[in-house]
């Protein structure tokens, strides 16, 4: 699986069960890089893409991380990926670079050697004034 996870600079996903921040572009890129596959998301992510019209791809399920195959996409706000950890491919880091308020991290340590930077992209967001993706192989 390829995993979609959003984090602002601690690696923090969530504060008080609700997630640090999102951005319209944000999921504008995440429905473009995913159109050719599937997108798996819980129902709590799936209400930020109930605006755009083109998403074929989108899968929701409670149970994603269990059913998403080889080469899925899986965007992952609130659940716990540690037991998944041998399913991951690759992983896509969204940067806010801001600090947030955070009680939920991303724990998977991409600086372990098991993992390798491939690629890195800058853009502007509509409410975050630089956005960074991180792209990770697994080694």
């Amino acid at each position: 699986m390829i995993l979609i996870v959003a984090v602002d600079d601690r690696n923090g996903m969530t504060f008080n069960h609700r997630r640090q921040s999102q951005d319209k572009r944000l999921r504008e890129r995440i429905l473009s890089m995913t159109k050719n596959g599937k997108l798996w998301m819980n129902a709590y992510s799936h209400k930020q893409f109930v605006d755009f019209e083109s998403t074929e791809q989108i899968q929701e399920a409670e149970d994603f991380l269990e059913k998403a195959g080889e080469k899925d996409y899986c965007f992952v706000e609130n659940l716990e990926i540690e037991n998944f950890r041998d399913k991951i491919e690759k992983i896509i880091l969204c940067k806010w670079n801001r600090r947030y308020p955070g009680d939920f991290f991303f724990t998977i340590d991409v600086n372990d050697g098991s993992w390798k930077l491939k690629g890195v992209e800058e853009f502007s967001g509509n409410s975050h004034e630089k956005i960074t993706l991180e792209v990770y192989e697994h080694e």
